[in-house]
């Protein structure tokens, strides 16, 4: 089975053909630099600071997407799907995935950046400390990564489309024999994604270790980098989203690569967003976090004459 088969499935195909080719178009779209899922499983990741809690931060994500896609293939298949080809809903689907991030982001950074009780959304929590002074929690240190939100940013990625979904939505989930086998190519699609985002979220999660530095550091700057990430992504996704939505056209443009494989094969708005966010966001609050810790340490060496306050 070649590429092109994949990308192009032709009429007639069998049911286990099918979710083969679902399967395959998954591990394309999980291991390609896509703005519906880097951004979302690396910000979760990072902040688990270990490789299993990593793997489980892209387990949660993509079972959402997972069941989005399967739900997506069933509405391809008795044809309300027909939704993508009459309106562009990425600008909709980037404003509700930024509004989530942008809330997660500042429950994990106590409200650093704004003064908003997203405590009682998200844990029920006060968001004050109960002394005298009610001091904000938002002076606190960073509060652990909720990733059980990664599931729910799933459920709203998914509803993203590109030439991935194209494909599993109208080429073949109508070629299933029923209604009960529709749910199928989504299935296996999503599960096809899953694997690649654990593997994704396992590596992101180990960003933090590449420099060996204290337990307890590593989880510090985890935990600060993944809220930044998504607060500021968060951001991000939705001035694009509601600039797709006033101008549509800013969607469609890109500039080819050449290469064959979608999400490789230009460059527009979705990597613009994948670079930002996972790139100048991400990865540039972890290096940043590691000169910092630098110079902590260098502070720290006896001979030294400084002290931390």
């Amino acid at each position: 089975m070649n590429l092109d088969t994949i990308l192009n499935p032709p009429q007639g195909l069998s049911i286990d053909i099918i979710i083969l080719i679902s399967f395959i178009l998954g591990l394309l779209h999980g291991a390609t630099p896509d703005e519906h899922t880097w951004p979302i499983t690396f910000s979760y990741a990072i902040g688990q600071y270990s490789t299993k809690k990593g793997m489980k931060a892209g387990f949660v994500f993509s079972s959402g997407f997972t069941l989005q896609r399967a739900f997506l293939t069933t509405l391809g298949f008795i044809g309300l799907a027909a939704i993508y080809k009459i309106y562009n809903l990425d600008g909709p689907v980037y404003v509700a995935v930024g509004i989530g991030m942008f809330v997660a982001g500042s429950y994990i950074l106590r409200g650093k950046y704004i003064h908003a009780p997203f405590d009682l959304l998200l844990r029920g929590k006060e968001h004050h400390s109960s002394d005298a002074t009610r001091k904000p929690l938002h002076e606190s240190e960073a509060r652990e990564v909720p990733v059980k939100l990664a599931f729910f940013h799933g459920l709203i990625a998914g509803f993203g489309f590109g030439i991935y979904a194209s494909i599993i939505t109208f080429i073949l989930a109508p070629e299933m024999p029923s209604i009960f086998y529709a749910p199928l190519p989504g299935l296996f699609f999503g599960l096809g994604t899953m694997a690649m985002q654990i593997i994704f979220g396992a590596a992101f999660a180990n960003f933090a270790r590449i420099k060996k530095i204290p337990e307890a550091l590593v989880a510090k700057l985890g935990r600060s980098v993944a809220g930044k990430t998504l607060y500021y992504g968060g951001i991000a996704f939705a001035i694009i989203g509601s600039f797709i939505i006033a101008l549509p056209a800013i969607d469609s443009f890109s500039v080819s690569t050449g290469n064959p494989i979608p999400n490789l094969n230009s460059i527009g708005v979705a990597t613009v967003l994948v670079l930002f966010v996972v790139g100048v966001l991400g990865i540039g609050s972890l290096v940043s976090g590691f000169r910092e810790i630098g110079k902590m340490r260098s502070l720290d060496t006896p001979g030294t004459t400084k002290k931390l306050s």
